[in-house]
């Protein structure tokens, strides 16, 4: 069995007094060796609730330092750590409580409503974050292992389960030391750096990009409750902010904020961004800003690091995602599973120390997932070019067939990107008599901007083949979006096939 260290217990032993959070709301900083003791008083406060090795522990709450308290204490004990979606309904969270067979359950102030109903409904034990302070402080310190098995389950993410029910991503700690060393590498990540968390906890981005790296090395992290875009260009202006990563729907709140023209990006190293490819119109606006903003590709299953594109390329290679990084290897494969070549679309495929070994009490689904020899299908397409830096072409299930050919949403969605007055824009598949499917685009219009649909289409005409061109477009004012800011293109699929229009 291989081992990595406990992170709050290491560097708290290497670093006790360097600064792990600052809260932004209140100013209070917490340091590595008050993280660590804190950590392991919770440890001894859980194992006296009767919480053990294996043992689930539900949290519902937004952004704040205790999570991190309670998730190490976890790795601590060997118990295991389910963050709740607070934007999801009791109905919906019910299931996911029931799945994991949580036996207690964390809550802020601002879910308590919610916290009763799912504790009245599963019988449970709830500890209000509002008293965790003082329900740790009255135990001592726990004596644990400080080495943790790589592969012990520490945490559950559970999937946004477009279809059926959510699955539980197993997260360990070996994943985690891996995550760290795919992203520190093109991010040049020291102990010196700082960063900002505010991205929801319950998605892998707001526990590791770049928290929890930040943690293995020392660095600090500015935590808000939740995006402020307000509070967000403080720090930037200010220059405590020396890492940074958004998906696109954070940088273009950014880009629209009333001091963004004004605002010194200058000390803002390295900023990433995942989720989905960053609209080309806003690459060259932040590089305006004398700032590259490099792409990046990952899922919850993989920890999620898998590529970020380097600084150095990233203004002459636009869309490309980088290469994989450090401890991942990838390759992309035909319908049939054969390795394909370079410049051809094909299907990505992971392996590494950073793919979770698979879903918490669900086999099939972990077999569905892997191919026979152990690589993780992605789902998406992906083409590589003959450098070696790879491009996300789509996801499979979002490409649709017009007259035989095949299109695949994000190649339209780049064009119609470039036109004037584009915020944000998705592209899908609806049903066609004549084609078999066409093209929809649903066009958010920058604020104060107006949009012509026709004159969108003509643009589209000069720029894609007759065949990619949306037979549709829908001007709208908002998307449904999931937590990490992605539109909900299945949410859009079913409100179309709902309405009836051709």
């Amino acid at each position: 069995m291989q081992y990595v260290p406990d992170i709050a217990a290491k560097r708290a032993e290497l670093t006790p007094q360097r600064i792990a959070f600052v809260d932004e709301a209140t100013g209070i900083e917490t340091s590595y060796g008050q993280l660590n003791d804190n950590a392991a008083r919770c440890a001894s406060a859980l194992a006296a609730a009767g919480i053990e090795a294996g043992d689930r522990v539900a949290i519902l709450c937004l952004n704040c330092v205790a999570f991190f308290e309670i998730l190490m204490a976890c790795g601590k004990l060997g118990a295991v750590l389910v963050p709740l979606n607070w934007r999801q309904p009791v109905p919906e969270l019910l299931p996911i409580l029931e799945d994991s067979g949580a036996k207690l359950l964390f809550h802020d102030a601002e879910h308590a409503a919610q916290a009763r109903e799912l504790v009245a409904a599963r019988g449970i034990t709830s500890i209000a974050l509002a008293d965790y302070p003082g329900w740790v402080s009255g135990y001592p310190p726990a004596r644990t292992e400080m080495r943790w098995p790589t592969d012990r389950v520490w945490y559950l993410l559970y999937t946004s389960g477009t279809t059926g029910m959510p699955k539980a991503v197993i997260q360990t700690p070996g994943m985690a030391y891996a995550n760290y060393v795919n992203i520190a590498g093109p991010t040049d990540m020291t102990g010196l750096d700082s960063t900002a968390n505010f991205l929801p906890l319950f998605h892998t981005a707001g526990i590791n990009l770049y928290t929890l790296p930040m943690l293995i090395c020392g660095g600090r992290n500015h935590l808000l409750a939740k995006f402020d875009v307000d509070v967000i260009m403080r720090l930037i202006a200010s220059g405590k902010l020396s890492i940074f990563f958004g998906v696109p729907a954070i940088y273009q709140a950014i880009s629209l904020h009333k001091d963004f023209a004004a605002t010194d990006f200058s000390r803002l190293r390295s900023l990433g961004c995942g989720g989905a490819p960053l609209p080309e119109t806003l690459i060259r606006l932040f590089g305006g800003k004398g700032v590259t903003v490099c792409n990046g590709f990952g899922m919850t299953e993989t920890g999620p690091t898998v590529f970020l594109m380097d600084r150095q390329e990233a203004p002459r290679r636009i869309g490309s995602v980088g290469k994989p990084q450090m401890l991942t290897e990838v390759k992309l494969v035909d319908d049939d599973g054969h390795d394909i070549n370079d410049d051809r679309a094909g299907e990505i495929l992971m392996r590494g120390p950073n793919i979770t070994p698979g879903y918490y009490g669900n086999e099939s689904a972990t077999r569905a997932a892997f191919t026979k020899d152990g690589w993780l299908k992605s789902g998406d397409v992906g083409r590589r070019d003959a450098d070696g830096y790879y491009y996300i072409v789509d996801r499979i299930k979002d490409m649709y067939i017009s007259g035989g050919e095949n299109v695949y949403p994000a190649e339209v969605e780049a064009v119609i990107y470039r036109f004037p007055g584009v915020q944000e824009c998705a592209v899908l598949g609806i049903a066609d008599e004549k084609w078999g499917e066409v093209g929809c685009a649903y066009v958010m219009p920058l604020p104060d901007a107006s949009l012509d649909a026709e004159k969108l289409r003509q643009h589209c005409r000069a720029n894609l083949a007759a065949y990619k061109v949306p037979k549709r477009i829908e001007i709208v004012q908002d998307f449904p979006r999931t937590a990490a800011g992605k539109i909900r293109k299945h949410v859009l699929r079913d409100s179309n096939n709902a309405s009836g229009k051709p």
